[in-house]
C-alpha cells in the first residue's frame, strides 16, 4: 500500500527539483526527505528518483506515480473541503421521514426554517409511518424519523429519541349525538358506541385501543381509515365516533363537534428518532434544534379547540 504522505513528498521533490528545496518547503530535513523517498520506493518496488550531478530526475515509474499523486492529492483536498462544508452546514444532505399529520403541520415550518438558515444543505422528506421509517433509520437510509411514543410495537433498539411535543386527542361526534352539547365528555361514556379507528399500520390505533382498555372497555371498531379527513366525514355521516389528535384538527368540518376528553384523553408523544449522537451529521443536529423550536408553536391547542373545550 502506497503511503499518501510519501507521495506528497515525492510530488514536492518533483516540483522543486531537489531534495533540499523540497525539505525547505515542507519544513523537513533533507535526510528525512531522502528517507521518505527511499521508503516509498520500497513500497512501489521500483526506483522512482535518480540522483546525478545536475540534481534529481524522476524515473518513468516516478513520473507515473507523480501523475497519480496529483489526482489523489486533488481528490483528498476536495474531500477535506467537502467535509469542512458539511461541518459548517455549507453542503451535505439531510434525509427526513414524517407520518402524515406531522408532515402536514410541524414539518413544513421546520423545513422552511432550516432552509432559510442552511440553504446549501440538500433536504429530502418522505411520508412514512414509524413502522416503515424506523427500519430505514437503523440502516442509515434516513437521518431523522418523526415518530410517536410510546413505541412498544416498533423496534427502537440502537436509536435515540428527542421529545418534541404532546399531542392530546379529542372526541369527534356527529352533530346530533346525545353528548354533542356537552363541552367535555368522558371516554367511558363512549364505550357503547360504534367507533371509527385507524388501521394497524398507524400507531394511533394501538394507542387509542390500549387507552380505552385501561379505562375499562374495548372499543368496537366498525370502520377503519388512516385519513383523518375521511374519518371526520364518516363521523359527520353518523357512522360512529372517533378520537382525533390535535395536529389532525387544523381543519375541522362544520357538521361535526370536537369535544375535550380532559384527563381521559390519550396523548400522542411526538418525537424525533435518530441514530446515536456520535453518528449524527451536523445537519441532523441542526434540524433537531429547529424541530424543537418549531414544536413549541404547536404545544398549545388551536383557538377552535380551546373554544370547544371551555
Amino acid at each position: 500500500m502506497l503511503d499518501v504522505k510519501r507521495m506528497r513528498i515525492l510530488k514536492e521533490v518533483a516540483d522543486r527539483g531537489s531534495f533540499s528545496a523540497a525539505a525547505e518547503a515542507l519544513s523537513y530535513t533533507q535526510s528525512a526527505v531522502s528517507q521518505q523517498i527511499a521508503a516509498l520506493e520500497r513500497e512501489a518496488g521500483t526506483q522512482l528518483v535518480t540522483r546525478g550531478s545536475r540534481g534529481i530526475r524522476l524515473t518513468e515509474a516516478g513520473e507515473a506515480l507523480v501523475r497519480h499523486a496529483d489526482a489523489i492529492l486533488t481528490r483528498l483536498a476536495d474531500a477535506e473541503a467537502e467535509l469542512q462544508a458539511i461541518a459548517g452546514l455549507r453542503g451535505g444532505r439531510l434525509r427526513l421521514a414524517a407520518f402524515p399529520t406531522v408532515g402536514a403541520t410541524l414539518m413544513p415550518l421546520a423545513i422552511a426554517t432550516f432552509r432559510e438558515r442552511h440553504p446549501d444543505v440538500e433536504l429530502t422528506v418522505r411520508q412514512l409511518e414509524p413502522e416503515d421509517s424506523l427500519p430505514l433509520l437503523k440502516s442509515s437510509e434516513l437521518d431523522i424519523a418523526l415518530t410517536i411514543e410510546p413505541n412498544s410495537i416498533h423496534d427502537t433498539d440502537g436509536l435515540e429519541s428527542s421529545p418534541l411535543l404532546d399531542d392530546p386527542m379529542f372526541a369527534a361526534l356527529p352533530l346530533n349525538h346525545k353528548l354533542a352539547n356537552k363541552p367535555r365528555v368522558r371516554l367511558k361514556d363512549l364505550s357503547g358506541e360504534s367507533w371509527i379507528g385507524t388501521t394497524d399500520a398507524c400507531s394511533c390505533g394501538t394507542l387509542v385501543r390500549n387507552h380505552c382498555i385501561r379505562v375499562g372497555f374495548d372499543p368496537r371498531i366498525t370502520f377503519e381509515s388512516d385519513d383523518y379527513l375521511q374519518i371526520q366525514g364518516l363521523v359527520a355521516a353518523g357512522v360512529g365516533v372517533a378520537l382525533i389528535p390535535t395536529l389532525a384538527l387544523t381543519t375541522v368540518r362544520d357538521d361535526i363537534v370536537i369535544r375535550d376528553l380532559g384527563t381521559d384523553a390519550p396523548v400522542r408523544k411526538i418525537a424525533a428518532a435518530t441514530l446515536p449522537g456520535t453518528q449524527r451529521s451536523p445537519a441532523a443536529r441542526a434540524m433537531l434544534g429547529v424541530l424543537s423550536e418549531v414544536a413549541t408553536q404547536y404545544a398549545k391547542p388551536t383557538p377552535h379547540l380551546t373554544a370547544v373545550a371551555s
